[in-house]
C-alpha cells in the first residue's frame, strides 16, 4: 500500500480548543496541535467571549485552522458546539492553558485503528506551572472503571481522545457541572466500550493560580461529585453493578465533596458529607488513605502557591 493510500484510511481527527481568558497561554496550545505528525488534524479553536487579547493571539497565529469568537456560552456549551462543527471520526479537546506532545494524535489513533473495543485513550502527562518548567510526571494506572468510578478520580487528563460514535451514545459535557464535568463524561463515555491507557507521556497539564484545579469552589460545585455518580448510577448500563461497588462509589463522592468543602473552608458542610460516606461505607471513611486526603485539602493549594513562589525566587537569584 503506498503512502498516499495509507493516509487515505487513516481517520480525520478533530481538536477542539475552548478558549476564555488565556490568551498568555493560547499560543502553544494552538502550536503543539498544529505540529503534531499525524497528516490528518482538524483544530477548531472556539474564543469564548474572551476578555483578554485572546483574539488578537488568534489572528496573529496564521490560517492553519478554523477560529471565531462568540458570546461566552461556558465550557461545556463551547465544546458541545466545536464537536459538532468537528468533521472527524476521532474527537478530542484540549484547554487553551495546556499543551500536546508531537505524537498525542497519532499514538492514539494507532490503538484506536487495532483495538475495535476500544472507545477512547488517554496518556500520561507532565505538570508544569505558570512557566512552562516541569514540576513533575504524572504516571497513570492500566484503566478501570470500577476503580474510576468507586474513587471518584478521573484519570483522564489533557491528551486524550474518543469515538464519534460513542460520544454520539454518551452525549456532550453537560453545562450543570462546572466543577467536574469531565469525571461525567469520561463515566458516560466508559459505558459503552473499553478506555486505553498509553503508558507514555502525550501532555502537559499547566497548573496556575487561575486554574480550575486548585481553586476555591462554591457549594454547588461542591456537591457536584455525590450529583454524578448518584447520576451514573441510575443510568440502565450501571444498573446492573454490585451493591457493595455502589455503596463505595457513593461513600467516596461524599467524599470529595468534603474534600472540597474543606479546601474552601466549609467546615460544616464538609462534616455533613463525611457523615453521608459514612452511612454508605464506614471502613472506607475511617481508612489511612481518606484521613490523608482530607487533610491535604486543606493544603494542598497553599503547596502550589509556595512552591511557585519559591521557583520565582531561585529564578532571579540566578539572574
Amino acid at each position: 500500500m503506498s503512502a498516499t493510500a495509507a493516509e487515505i484510511d487513516r481517520p480525520l481527527v478533530s481538536l477542539v480548543i475552548p478558549a476564555y481568558n488565556h490568551a498568555g497561554y493560547l499560543a502553544a496550545a494552538v502550536k503543539s496541535v498544529l505540529g503534531q505528525d499525524y497528516p490528518k488534524v482538524e483544530l477548531i479553536v472556539l474564543n469564548d467571549g474572551s476578555t483578554d487579547d485572546t483574539a488578537a493571539v488568534l489572528a496573529e497565529l496564521g490560517d492553519g485552522f478554523y477560529w471565531e469568537t462568540q458570546t461566552n456560552l461556558g465550557q461545556s456549551r463551547t465544546l458541545a458546539r466545536g464537536w459538532e462543527m468537528a468533521k472527524g471520526e476521532v474527537l478530542g479537546y484540549l484547554s487553551a492553558d495546556d499543551v500536546l506532545e508531537p505524537s498525542a494524535v497519532s499514538c492514539a489513533v494507532a490503538v484506536l485503528m487495532t483495538m475495535p473495543a476500544v472507545v477512547a485513550t488517554y496518556g500520561d502527562f507532565h505538570l508544569i506551572d505558570p512557566e512552562s518548567r516541569r514540576v513533575r510526571t504524572v504516571r497513570l494506572p492500566k484503566f478501570s472503571y470500577e476503580h474510576m468510578l468507586t474513587r471518584t478520580s478521573c484519570p483522564i487528563g489533557p491528551g486524550a481522545f474518543f469515538r464519534r460514535s460513542a460520544y454520539l451514545k454518551s452525549g456532550p459535557w453537560n453545562p450543570q457541572f462546572r466543577q467536574m464535568p469531565d469525571y461525567d463524561f469520561w463515566l458516560r463515555i466508559g459505558l459503552h466500550g473499553n478506555i486505553h491507557h498509553l503508558p507514555q507521556v502525550l501532555a502537559a497539564f499547566r497548573v496556575h493560580e487561575g486554574s480550575q484545579t486548585f481553586s476555591v469552589t462554591t457549594p454547588e460545585r461542591a456537591a457536584e461529585p455525590v450529583l454524578i455518580v448518584s447520576g451514573i448510577l441510575n443510568d440502565a448500563a450501571a444498573r446492573a453493578l454490585d451493591n457493595a461497588l455502589k455503596e463505595c462509589a457513593l461513600a467516596s463522592a461524599n467524599l470529595v465533596s468534603a474534600q472540597l468543602h474543606l479546601r474552601a473552608g466549609r467546615l460544616r458542610s464538609a462534616w455533613q458529607c463525611i457523615q453521608q460516606a459514612l452511612r454508605h461505607a464506614p471502613k472506607k471513611v475511617l481508612s489511612p488513605a481518606t484521613l490523608r486526603m482530607l487533610a491535604n485539602a486543606a493544603i494542598n493549594r497553599t503547596a502550589h502557591r509556595l512552591l511557585w513562589k519559591l521557583r520565582g525566587i531561585l529564578k532571579t537569584d540566578k539572574k
